[in-house]
């Protein structure tokens, strides 16, 4: 027995030592019991000032977004020259009428005990809104100002063993700093990295794929240490764990080591096979394990080249079908949920969408993460002011200062994500008239080389008659036009690149389920309800309708895509409605800010998703005195031609064309239909004219009861994990009243909670934190958080007159 026992004991510490050896790095997410408060304390720093009012918090954290809605908070009289504005004008929402503004304050009881004091400690924030300073101990560590950007400090010293450790985070939100919602607070993730001294350097890891073949690939790692006399070993798995490679080198250029490993057969990360590989990373001294940390990384090739076709990724000729988002979750706000941005781009996939800008700021991890997982290109932008401001308080008050720290940063915590095949240094910044901006133009360029030559560099020009003759345009690598489709082909023309890229298009404007007579073009177009018509023919003074550049790039192959403004709506900036009252969030997106497709998704996923049937009608069929009246019917849809009945009575076939006018090439339009209400069926051909699709809608009668629909039901016990679950008001039958605005009530029981609601209408003003809202246009979207434990989650929602409707999801 005491032969086992012994037996058992060597079994179990070399176990340990062993797992000991693997685990010389832990990263600690500071997620739980922080401390907050929303006003300036001069003294919040000192490690004895008492916290018992502060409000306790979970980080990401967005100290705004709970509201109330005011006018008074951003209220501006300015002039938005970017939308040609020369006359100032009173300005409400354009910030999203949140109450971002001002000072707070984080406070965290950091846990040392375990950490020997020969370690390393790395403070890391991954975007901090904004003008961050750090305390340790009430002794500051450092700053980084600009709220967009990942940054970390090196702690070791500050910390103390023998007392209690506090951090504390001051963050300010300037007045006039932001053209749109930013957000406020640790609205992305801060994590501790504790490991030994001598280690891989932050960010320290280089992975590029230079030579790709489907019979071999040329993997190259340059990884950055601290320390001499030590050797680094790389291990490379494909996405089932097994190892394909391994070397080990121990000779370093100065504090860089560079290894090259051969994949055979490597399974290549494209759209619509996003396979990734992970490289683990082992630093040695003396063959004592010291450092080790993972790394994902894709095997693709890309290339921009006019004589193959444009843009190639792994040698094919590839359009960008790419939207531009902000970083707002809407109503969740700017803090980072990776279910909501996974839904975000689950709903953008469907579309055929295989592009995003990150506008116009630094993305997060999370969303880089998801895009390599689900085979998302991806255009990282870093700024929207150089040196010349458009708002007073912008990134102009940091550039000079900051601008290359911050592209470093940029550059060095992303540049491994596969799903990153372009760069940008700037949008529609004023910088762009005179010599001044060209040399700004070429230096930040050349940065973005320095540290990463194997993507290029675009920037997003709105005034492109000046930069055709300043020069700046020439000199970018990417040249990105946002909108001027009128100037595209004198572009091409004159620019040497012979490429061009729509870094931002349409602007077309609408409302979920709203529609406007008579039904034709606008330009800025205000109505009294603060609404904007779903025909799809509302614009800005400076966009245009999306056929324009679907035609552009359907004709041109010069023209390598387009980023669409805008994939979701989001809070601020509620273009017509500068100066409307109440309107607090945008009007752009192809799905409204609660997640709902409006009917100009569907035009885009008629064009884009190739693979699956779009046999779309609008408007809805609800037009209580308008019998007998011209009541316009579009389809959108991937068939060539389709015929429309109004109750069995056909109203002729509608071909796309190529010969008549633009819209028709892309839209089947029956133009003089009269309204009569019962049921409007489309039927859709194929080339040969046979029937092969049909879909309906009819006239819905009194609301009767709800529709529950969830996009997951099945949720992750992790205290983060979402279910959206979209709420319709419907008939005796089940149809959708489309005018219906009932107001509903929500409860949620057991393994998890209530979240936010949402019903996309931009001029509601009802927080998004209290379970009660009214639908627009017969739907809004509640949105239930898991709990840390597994177990059913019921969700009850109520409305007036209406049968009451349960769903129950689960977690696990």
């Amino acid at each position: 027995m005491k032969k086992l026992i012994a037996t058992l004991i060597l079994v179990i510490i070399s176990y340990w030592t062993a797992i000991s050896q693997e685990n010389v790095r832990q990263v600690i997410t500071l997620k739980n019991d922080w401390k907050f408060i929303n006003k300036d304390l001069p003294n919040a720093q000192d490690p004895s000032l008492s916290v018992k009012n502060w409000e306790s918090v979970s980080v990401p954290h967005d100290w705004a977004i709970k509201g109330p809605f005011d006018k008074e908070v951003d209220k501006q009289v300015v002039a938005i020259k970017q939308d040609g504005e020369k006359i100032p004008t009173e300005k409400t929402g354009r910030t999203g009428a949140l109450p971002h503004i001002g000072v707070g304050w984080y406070r965290k009881n950091l846990d040392v005990s375990e950490v020997k004091s020969d370690s390393k400690v790395i403070l890391l924030f991954e975007g901090a809104m904004s003008d961050a300073q750090v305390f340790i101990n009430g002794k500051k560590v450092g700053g980084w100002p600009y709220g967009y950007n990942y940054f970390y400090f090196d702690i070791s010293s500050f910390l103390s063993s023998d007392q209690e450790n506090i951090l504390a985070v001051r963050l300010e939100n300037l007045p006039q700093s932001s053209r749109w919602y930013p957000g406020a607070g640790l609205y992305r993730k801060v994590q501790l990295i504790v490991k030994d001294k001598i280690s891989f350097n932050q960010w320290g890891q280089y992975i590029t794929t230079p030579y790709v073949t489907p019979e071999l690939a040329k993997v190259k790692i340059s990884s950055k240490v601290s320390s001499e006399n030590t050797k680094v070993e790389a291990v490379i798995k494909d996405e089932n764990g097994v190892v394909v490679a391994k070397k080990t080198i121990a000779q370093a250029y100065g504090n860089e080591f560079e290894l090259e490993i051969p994949i055979e057969n490597p399974k290549i990360w494209d759209i619509d096979t996003p396979h990734l590989y992970t490289a683990k990373m082992n630093l040695y001294q003396d063959d004592e394990l010291k450092d080790s940390e993972e790394v994902k990384f894709g095997i693709r090739s890309i290339e921009y080249n006019a004589d193959k076709g444009g843009f190639l990724l792994n040698g094919e000729v590839t359009k960008f079908k790419g939207v531009c988002l902000h970083h707002d979750l809407g109503p969740l706000g700017a803090a980072v949920n990776k279910a909501a941005l996974r839904r975000q781009l689950t709903i953008l996939k469907d579309m055929g969408c295989n592009a995003i800008r990150s506008a116009h700021n630094m993305p997060s991890i999370e969303q880089l993460e998801l895009c390599d997982e689900m085979g998302f290109l991806f255009l990282a932008e870093s700024f929207d002011e150089w040196e010349k401001p458009k708002v007073k308080n912008g990134y102009n008050r940091l550039f000079k200062e900051w601008a290359e720290k911050d592209i470093v940063n940029l550059v060095h915590a992303t540049r491994n994500h596969p799903s990153i095949v372009m760069w940008s240094s700037g949008n529609e910044v004023p910088d762009q008239f005179g010599s001044d901006g060209v040399k700004l133009a070429k230096w930040l360029q050349d940065i973005f080389h320095r540290e990463d030559p194997t993507r290029p560099v675009t920037v997003g020009m709105d005034r492109v008659k000046e930069v055709m003759e300043s020069g700046f345009g020439a000199i970018i690598d990417i040249p990105g036009l946002n909108y001027r489709t009128h100037l595209y082909k004198e572009a091409y023309e004159k620019f040497p690149q012979r490429l061009l890229l729509g870094s931002e298009t349409a602007s077309t404007i609408s409302s979920r389920g709203i529609y406007k007579f008579p039904v034709v073009k606008t330009i800025g177009k205000e109505y009294e309800d603060g609404q904007t018509s779903s025909y799809d023919l509302g614009i800005t003074s400076w966009s245009n309708v999306p056929e324009d550049d679907f035609i552009l790039q359907d004709d041109n192959p010069w023209v390598i895509g387009q980023f669409v403004w805008t994939g979701f709506d989001y809070l601020g900036e509620p273009t017509p409605y500068n100066t409307y009252w109440p309107s607090r969030s945008s009007y752009f997106g192809m799905i409204d800010l609660a997640g709902i497709p409006k009917d100009r998704y569907y035009l885009y996923r008629s064009i884009w998703n190739t693979e699956e049937e779009t046999l779309h009608i609008l408007p809805h069929w609800n037009w209580e005195g308008r019998e007998g009246q011209e009541t316009p019917v579009f389809v959108y849809t991937n068939y060539a031609s389709a015929e429309l009945f109004v109750n069995g009575k056909s109203q002729g076939v509608q071909k796309k064309t190529k010969n008549g006018t633009k819209l028709e090439r892309y839209r089947l339009m029956w133009m003089d239909v009269k309204y009569e209400p019962g049921e409007l069926k489309v039927v859709a051909f194929d080339d040969n004219g046979n029937p092969v699709a049909e879909n309906k809608i009819v006239t819905a009668g009194a609301p009767h009861h709800l529709k529950l629909e969830a996009d997951r039901t099945t949720l992750k016990a992790n205290g983060e994990d979402l279910s959206y679950i979209t709420v319709s008001v419907v008939d005796k039958d089940g149809n959708i009243c489309p005018t219906a605005t009932n107001e509903l009530s929500c409860k949620v029981k057991g393994a998890g909670e209530f979240k936010v609601i949402c019903n996309g209408d931009a001029t509601s003003l009802d927080v998004f934190h209290e379970p009660v809202m009214k639908t627009f246009s017969g739907k809004l979207v509640v949105t239930v958080q898991a709990s840390n434990k597994p177990g059913d989650i019921v969700l009850e929602v109520k409305g007036r007159k209406l049968q009451t409707a349960k769903m129950t999801l689960t977690t696990e």
